[in-house]
């Protein structure tokens, strides 16, 4: 079992392409680095943000091995392997564990809509079969069902491999609150999912965030965390204001297109090729990126 709660920055990585499609090994190497040269505290390969719909198996396992090797025991890995059907979750959760990751990412199933009992009973499953920390994400925008408070509750409480949740409700931060007062487990914490709303994540007790923002400046979404957590609010609005541009720019069209783009245009990414059914950014959203990104360069 994982000894040290998940909090603070992780970032969900960007899975970069070469000009022929395939996975860029020399590149993610690179993002890697950055990400630990940065001080984040954790890496989450093969999320959404990683584009794990469009990896094939083959792929997806190797992009976790790729973390974990560029890595090198340096950073906790919460690998990416959730599905909507609970035995490749459970597949994708063991493989990781061999590869030697420190957590699996569990995506709320996708498509097909469990209900509440349904999801209880899906990541219940996972738990009960694969020896390894589960970090519960929930992001209704995607999945289109939502893991309620009750059920996120009554998980924990049941299941001692669950020890944190990602959960990308910005339209509900009250959720965390709910979450944090219910008593739980002291192993257990919370990460936003979103990052334009981080800072109110925390001020309603959250513990962290999932960022996607952080591929593109770690050190900058490192020092909010660290600056909201030393309650120096002027510097928490200082660069919470310079870096609000990049955050809305980065979802003006479908994630990673605006993140990936940013990420060619800093030199870390030698493409900023998608997987179809997603195309790259468009001049518009490219040009909102860049200023936004002259904007956090300030900092």
């Amino acid at each position: 079992m994982n000894s040290t709660p998940f909090r603070g920055i992780f970032t969900a990585l960007a899975t970069p392409f070469d000009a022929d499609g395939k996975v860029d090994e020399q590149s993610y190497k690179q993002l890697v680095e950055c990400q630990i040269a940065a001080g984040v505290h954790g890496l989450v390969p093969v999320g959404t943000t990683g584009e794990s719909p469009s990896l094939n198996i083959d792929e997806h396992k190797r992009v976790i091995e790729l973390c974990l090797e560029c890595n090198a025991g340096r950073l906790p890995v919460v690998a990416g392997a959730g599905a909507n059907s609970t035995e490749e979750a459970i597949a994708l959760t063991s493989f990781a564990q061999r590869a030697g990751a420190q957590a699996s990412l569990q995506v709320t199933p996708y498509y097909n809509k469990p209900t509440q009992e349904g999801l209880y009973a899906h990541f219940c499953e996972i738990a009960s079969r694969v020896d390894l920390p589960i970090m519960l994400y929930n992001v209704p925008a995607r999945t289109s069902v939502n893991l309620e408070v009750e059920t996120v509750i009554r998980l924990v409480e049941d299941c001692e491999r669950i020890t944190s949740l990602k959960d990308a409700m910005p339209q509900d931060l009250t959720r965390v609150s709910q979450i944090a007062r219910a008593g739980l487990r002291q192993d257990f914490t919370l990460l936003s999912g979103e990052d334009a709303s981080l800072c109110a994540f925390l001020a309603m007790g959250g513990e962290g965030c999932v960022s996607v923002a952080s591929n593109v400046v770690p050190k900058a979404m490192v020092e909010l965390y660290e600056f909201f957590s030393a309650g120096d609010w002027k510097q928490v609005s200082r660069v919470r204001n310079a870096l609000l541009p990049l955050w809305q720019a980065l979802f003006c069209e479908t994630s990673p297109a605006p993140v990936k783009y940013a990420l060619q245009r800093q030199g870390v990414f030698s493409t900023a090729n998608l997987r179809l059914p997603l195309l790259e950014a468009s001049p518009s959203a490219q040009g909102r990126v860049k200023q936004a990104l002259d904007l956090a360069a300030s900092l």
